[in-house]
């Protein structure tokens, strides 16, 4: 074969040799390539297949009025008429720009391996005509598919026109594309990609139980629709199933609650985003895959990308923040909480190289606050009875004047019937009353509870590895809780992940080392373990211990967020790191 470049014509003349590189005349074949053919492209031919004249992403505003280049806010684009006017020349023209499509999102890395898909429909009630709606197909190289590998289908999901290859399928995203429509009347293009920065995007929490991702004070904000740039970008995020189809259920949910959402992220999956032409869908995915990949970065920065910046750029001052009330739970109080915006804030420290020295708290760190109040205390509650009458009549005396001498220490006194040991444990497990008597007798019930198998220590799922990590790189491990030595040993000695103990070293509680609120406590674990206090990490969900501990001259104080922990101050927010799992204590 003769390479084209070999029947170049060659010439003497020199004043063409700052034509281009060729240093030659190109024949009429190559005349793409030359200067100015490339004017003549780029002049006047658009690089994508075209549906209609003058698209632009600047059509009505927020508010329904007609926007402008200056609008904050965007809602929907604008075109001009329609290019093509036959039926088979539309058909034709739409299957051809999805199979472009297809592989200019393959060649960006979000439909790799056959993955990801778009939906194209045109016509319908503003032109006087049935919607054709055009879906491609399924398990088939994007960067290879052609037109005709397309189906068209009608808005009841039959096929119209099947693809001219036989073996095709549809996508299994089809239902979800005709959920879209359903609660979206205007969209008529769909894309859905399995982006790496979608799916990084969503496992931003590591507890992965985020309902959305929220985004602010980013210019792309803006590219996504009904958003301006200090607008709090809200994406919904659904849980994956195997196969797309299982999802319909939990689309058509967000779908209804999230009206101005034009994206859906599927964790640890992808992204479906959509818009009211196929230009606008393009557009608004892109800006989405920047936000993403935009938030990932950030969050390796240790900033967090829903949170409005505290200083540095320009926004509208809100209103000054309320005082956090204090709220109480598990042993420190009875209430159930909802920190779902603490959850939604942290930043990452990795543990310093050379500490040695991790002292954990247990509720709201490695165990669940929920757990003491739901199971731990229920369950005295519920078999106090039980246990008195396994007691000697002479350790039932002993235990009654144990606990009357708590009663008046706590200064309680509306109790039903003071003779009574069930009767008081029932109204100081209520009241939460914290007294050494009860405590003890507490202890000894879960330690029956625990070796007879009606109690599972709870602990999250981050605990198990992080603890063989500490062990591998020889950092010890205490625990410092309100609970007693022999709780804490009973709860990780019987945990659901099985016995524990063996990667403590040492066991701190109230008794052992005085009040976790003093900053005394914190130098007493120091000395008993033979460290300065600036060795240490200390992690806890509570900020008054972790302003004792740093008081006391602990080197490095951690906030744990948990789920169902005490609201964080925003002072609180603003003197500690926080982390949301063990893990990130972890380095590489």
């Amino acid at each position: 074969l003769i390479s084209p470049l070999s029947s170049l014509k060659m010439s003497g003349d020199d004043s063409k040799h700052r034509l281009g590189w060729s240093r030659d005349d190109l024949k009429p074949q190559l005349f793409p390539h030359t200067r100015e053919g490339k004017v003549q492209i780029y002049s006047s031919q658009r690089r994508w297949v075209q549906l209609a004249h003058g698209w632009s992403r600047i059509g009505e505003g927020a508010d329904g009025e007609k926007s402008n280049e200056f609008s904050h806010r965007v809602s929907s684009s604008s075109k001009g008429n329609a290019i093509v006017e036959d039926a088979d020349g539309e058909a034709r023209a739409v299957r051809s720009l999805i199979a472009q499509l297809c592989e200019h999102f393959y060649k960006n890395g979000w439909a790799t391996g056959t993955s990801g898909g778009v939906c194209i429909r045109v016509g319908g009630p503003q032109e006087n005509r049935p919607w054709r709606v055009f879906v491609a197909p399924s398990g088939i190289q994007k960067e290879d598919m052609v037109g005709d590998d397309v189906f068209e289908l009608d808005m009841d999901r039959n096929v119209v026109v099947p693809p001219r290859t036989s073996t095709r399928k549809q996508s299994a995203c089809t239902p979800l594309w005709y959920l879209i429509f359903k609660h979206r009347p205007s969209v008529t293009s769909i894309i859905h990609t399995h982006s790496i920065n979608a799916q990084l995007a969503t496992l931003l929490d590591p507890t992965e139980c985020s309902k959305s991702l929220r985004i602010t004070h980013l210019e792309m904000v803006k590219g996504v629709g009904h958003h301006a740039y200090d607008d709090v970008l809200e994406i919904p995020i659904i849980d994956n199933r195997p196969s797309e189809d299982m999802l319909a259920d939990q689309f058509e949910e967000v779908l209804a609650k999230y009206p101005k959402a034009n994206a859906v992220l599927v964790r640890r999956h992808g992204v479906f985003a959509w818009g009211d032409s196929w230009e606008q869908a393009k557009t608004q995915y892109e800006s989405f895959d920047y936000l993403f990949q935009s938030a990932v970065e950030m969050k390796k920065m240790g900033v967090n990308p829903w949170e409005i910046p505290s200083q540095g750029t320009y926004r509208v001052a809100d209103e000054t923040e309320p005082k956090a009330k204090r709220q109480k739970t598990g042993f420190n109080g009875t209430g159930k909480i909802d920190n779902s915006s603490d959850l939604n804030s942290n930043l990452t420290p990795i543990l310093p190289r050379d500490a040695k020295h991790l002292l954990l708290d247990i509720e709201g760190c490695t165990t669940s606050i929920s757990f003491v109040l739901e199971t731990l205390f229920p369950y005295v509650s519920k078999n106090v009875s039980a246990y008195v009458e396994s007691l000697t009549p002479s350790e039932q005396e002993v235990l009654l004047e144990s606990l009357k001498a708590d009663l008046t220490q706590a200064h309680i006194s509306q109790i039903d019937d003071v003779s009574s040991i069930t009767s008081i444990v029932q109204t100081m497990v209520r009241l939460d009353i914290k007294a050494a008597g009860l405590k003890t007798m507490q202890g000894k019930m879960w330690k029956a509870g625990y070796e007879n198998g009606q109690l599972k220590g709870h602990v999250y799922a981050d605990l198990p590895p992080a603890l063989q990590w500490f062990q591998s790189h020889g950092v010890k491990v205490h625990i410092y809780s309100s609970g007693s030595v022999q709780a804490q040993k009973l709860l990780f000695g019987h945990s659901c992940f099985g016995d524990l103990t063996s990667h403590f070293a040492t066991h701190f509680d109230i008794t052992t080392s005085g009040n976790k609120k003093q900053a005394p406590s914190y130098g007493n674990i120091a000395a008993h373990l033979g460290v300065s206090p600036s060795e240490i990490v200390f992690c806890s969900d509570s900020e008054a211990e972790l302003k004792a501990a740093k008081e006391a001259g602990i080197g490095y104080p951690i906030m744990t967020v948990r789920p169902g922990n005490v609201a964080i101050t925003a002072a609180g927010k603003e003197e500690f790191p926080k982390i949301f799992s063990l893990l990130q204590l972890c380095g590489a």
